[in-house]
């Protein structure tokens, strides 16, 4: 990988909400890279037992330890004479021999994003025992370069944010919204291949258990962020034998009737749930970017300004699209919500805005990144459960979503390109039960606006007796070393290095 490539890596990663099918933003999105087709080997029985080649990382890695290998799995595991693909993957080994005890997958978010770099880059905030205890995987999953790729074709127009994500019209129409998801969803069709069709959770589990027997694992424990929890709870229900200790970070609701349906209409809660901090940040006195005198101010404002910008967008050359409109304020809200850290940039533009000036626009990832990030989110999200077609099934929802919480303006129960999916799931969704070992650790941030608390107490539902959570007062999304607290933090460290979890649900104050 050369240095160049790493920093469109880097670039990627750094774009909030890349696209209305990326819902985590802990891991680095991988860049674009030559890959095999999927049709250029065989599947075979011996698939389950690869051993992998571990050599040094292209392009030299930062950090010498890391070594990289390629993983063979078969696109369709109903299918034994399936094709292969590639599946790259990424090891930081233990640092203490004699402590070492397994290996410890670094399950990332999206679904879109890679962990490649993360036995390096999180790795590092890990505590020097759990980096003694484990070899730290990662890994690019199924159709994200450099595993083998998939690609959409979309429109450059078709790959803003604020037109990914579903932001109904102005007047509350989904009609555009439709539109969109007939036209994206007609080019992944077209120019997905056959692999988009095989994209899923599940499959992403399988190749997980794949990677666990290549390594010679007996067991696997895990640290899964964002989307990456309802891999991990996925993978621990259909390997429940397979699981040693798994950390579910920043948790996804796993209604298995929605599934990514859940997700995106949970951000009108996340949304409620973190708005109340900003304001109070935005109204403290001698803050530099300080938009009221009182929090109570914050919210009115931002709603009238949205509005203004419904009826007469502010051009922003270099921005996709080139204009600030009102659902591009309102998606910039939404990003901005992940992380206390993203506060000043919203309130700048805020500011900007209502004086009828904008700044600099984003940077914006390289095309390819965007292109190949956005089709393995699609392929995901609309693999894993049907959603419904036609306009009926989004109009009465999005109304009643643009009533009750006005600052996502309907867009969380509204129609993105699943509804215009034209393959059906090749599986059911997988159900998440308590049946396993009592093995699985949730830590929560108690104002998440991706994964907001409500749905990770559904997760902690339906784990029952296999899981306990850890609610963290904090905000922000992620809470393990990164937006939460040092009790959580140290719960969930002494999870991983020695074993000690909680008897009952723990509120870290």
């Amino acid at each position: 990988m050369t240095h160049s490539t790493r920093s469109r890596v880097r670039r990627a990663a750094a774009l909030a909400g890349v696209c209305a099918v990326v819902l985590g933003l802990t891991a680095p999105a991988a860049t674009a890279s030559t890959a095999p087709t999927a049709s250029s080997a065989s599947a075979s029985a011996s698939a389950e037992r690869t051993t992998l080649n571990w050599t040094k990382c292209a392009g030299g890695a930062a950090d010498p330890r890391r070594q990289c290998a390629t993983l063979k799995v078969p696109m369709d595991y109903a299918d034994p004479h399936s094709p292969l693909i590639d599946i790259a993957v990424s090891r930081v080994p233990s640092e203490k021999t004699s402590a070492r005890r397994g290996a410890l997958f670094l399950i990332p978010g999206g679904p879109g994003n890679s962990s490649l770099d993360d036995p390096s880059g999180k790795g590092r905030r890990l505590p020097q025992e759990v980096r003694d205890a484990y070899d730290l995987i990662g890994f690019a999953p199924r159709g994200l370069a450099p595993s083998t790729a998939v690609d959409c074709g979309l429109d450059h127009a078709d790959l803003a944010t604020s037109r990914l994500r579903p932001w109904p019209a102005p007047d509350g129409s989904v009609d555009g919204n439709l539109a969109t998801a007939r036209r994206t969803a007609a080019a992944c069709a077209r120019n997905g291949g056959e692999l988009i069709r095989h994209l899923s959770t599940a499959n992403e589990a399988r190749d997980l258990d794949r990677l666990r027997a290549a390594l010679g694992e007996r067991r696997i424990s895990a640290w899964g962020v964002s989307y990456g929890t309802y891999v991990g709870a996925v993978y621990s229900r259909l390997f429940p034998e397979r699981t040693d200790r798994i950390v579910l970070d920043s948790n996804d609701n796993p209604d298995p009737g929605l599934v990514g349906r859940a997700w995106l209409a949970g951000h009108e809660r996340g949304v409620e749930d973190v708005f109340p901090d900003f304001a109070a940040w935005a109204a403290a006195p001698g803050n530099p970017d300080r938009l009221a005198e009182r929090a109570a101010d914050v919210r009115p404002l931002f709603l009238a300004l949205a509005a203004r910008l419904d009826r007469s967008p502010i051009p922003w050359p270099g921005a996709n699209p080139e204009e600030l409109n009102g659902n591009v304020l309102r998606q910039t809200m939404l990003d901005s919500l992940y992380a206390p850290a993203k506060y000043p940039a919203l309130a700048q533009l805020i500011r900007a805005a209502r004086q009828g000036t904008v700044p600099p626009a984003p940077a914006s990832p390289p095309e390819a990144v965007l292109q190949n990030v956005t089709a393995v989110g699609a392929g995901t999200l609309c693999g894993d459960v049907a959603w419904p077609h036609g306009a009926a099934a989004y109009r009465a929802d999005v109304a009643a979503s643009r009533a009750e919480f006005p600052l996502t303006a309907g867009m969380p129960r509204n129609a993105m390109l699943c509804a215009a999916w034209p393959y059906a799931p090749k599986e059911a969704p997988v159900r998440i039960t308590g049946d396993g070992p009592a093995n699985v650790l949730l830590v929560q941030n108690e104002r998440d606006v991706a994964t907001p608390l409500s749905g990770a107490r559904k997760l902690r539902k339906a784990f029952g007796g296999r899981a306990v959570m850890v609610t963290v007062n904090s905000t922000g999304h992620d809470a393990y070393l990164a937006n939460g607290n040092a009790c959580g933090d140290r719960v969930v460290s002494d999870f991983l290095a020695g074993g000690a979890r909680p008897a009952t649900d723990l509120y870290c104050r």
